[in-house]
């Protein structure tokens, strides 16, 4: 998780972080630091170790960590070395975290990797196991601009979405014979993967899925390959992000990590599939930066000590 210290909306970089002029939203800094807090609390309690990325001033971004990369061996208990973190391909507002995340990353044991900077590429947000496949996201590149529009005010902003569709062959590569699920959006409200769909439960094998933010190609392979464990969201609980939960499955127990403010029904749906819900309220995250619980949340997954052998390798290594 990323140190909120200085969360702000700096680049303004999705519909969430502007006012309906253009403007760039102000941060109640001190009730987001709160919330924060309260995210961490409750994931500690599930007995999950929260590695916390420094804050840096002009990196305000790095609040949501689930943009830094993604692993692909997520579930795969083994110890930090032996996993691989491919960085991800930021925004141009953002880039400059990505040196940031592979420092952080190295010093707690895992092996950054990089992968081809000239595809955009924003982590785990787009990119995540469900079930037995990865799904995939991406949509129309844009440059962020202000265009003039019919209404008032007579202009808009243009956003568009994070991930390169070109990007999917080197992503393969990196995660074998798996296959890939290559799913587009269409609402930049919702412009990464993760606030549209959720992989949850023992095995990831339940399914949160927005269908108005899914294109329609896509949302039929998603029935074809989910079946019954595709739960469709309504749009007040997908508005309030509810895909953005973050799932933890320890000796057969589940839970999802979710949005507070969520629908009863909702609720009653996750927990008739076996998983407690555990709701949070982190919503100055969401209504001024377009984040919520899980973009705050960067996945690093199992992580399992190092054998014996492994420790006297090392401890003879650097001896």
């Amino acid at each position: 998780m990323g140190d909120p210290a200085h969360f702000s909306v700096k680049g303004g970089a999705n519909p969430h972080t502007r006012t309906r002029w253009g403007t760039r939203r102000g941060v109640d800094r001190e009730r987001a630091i709160g919330q924060w807090h309260n995210l961490r609390g409750a994931l500690e309690d599930l007995g999950i170790r929260v590695v916390v990325v420094p804050a840096v001033a002009d990196w305000p971004g790095s609040v949501y960590p689930a943009n830094a990369g993604y692993l692909v061996d997520v579930d795969v208990p083994s110890p930090p070395s032996a996993k691989r973190f491919y960085l991800a391909n930021l925004l141009p507002s953002r880039a400059g975290e990505k040196d940031h995340y592979r420092k952080v990353l190295s010093e707690i044991g895992f092996a950054p990797v990089e992968i081809d900077d000239r595809y955009r590429m924003e982590g785990e947000a787009d990119f995540f196991p469900a079930g037995g496949v990865h799904l995939m996201t991406y949509g129309g590149l844009e440059r962020q601009r202000f265009v003039p529009s019919l209404g008032f005010p007579p202009w808009k902003r243009v956003y568009g979405f994070r991930t390169n569709v070109r990007v999917e062959p080197i992503l393969q590569q990196t995660i074998g014979e798996r296959r890939i699920l290559r799913i587009e959006l269409t609402l930049e409200a919702h412009y990464h993967g993760d606030t549209v769909l959720c992989a949850f439960g023992p095995g990831r094998r339940f399914l949160l899925g927005y269908r108005e933010g899914i294109a329609v190609e896509g949302w039929k392979q998603l029935e074809h390959e989910f079946g019954d464990a595709l739960i469709e969201l309504s749009r007040e609980d997908a508005q309030r992000y509810a895909a953005n939960s973050f799932t933890f499955t320890q000796e057969g127990d589940s839970v999802l990590v979710m949005p507070d403010g969520l629908s009863s029904r909702l609720l009653d749906q996750v927990s008739e599939r076996g998983v407690t819900p555990i709701p949070v309220d982190v919503s100055e995250f969401l209504k001024k930066g377009g984040g919520s619980v899980k973009c705050m949340i960067g996945d690093l997954g199992v992580v399992s000590s190092p054998t014996a052998s492994e420790t006297h390798e090392k401890s003879r290594e650097s001896g």
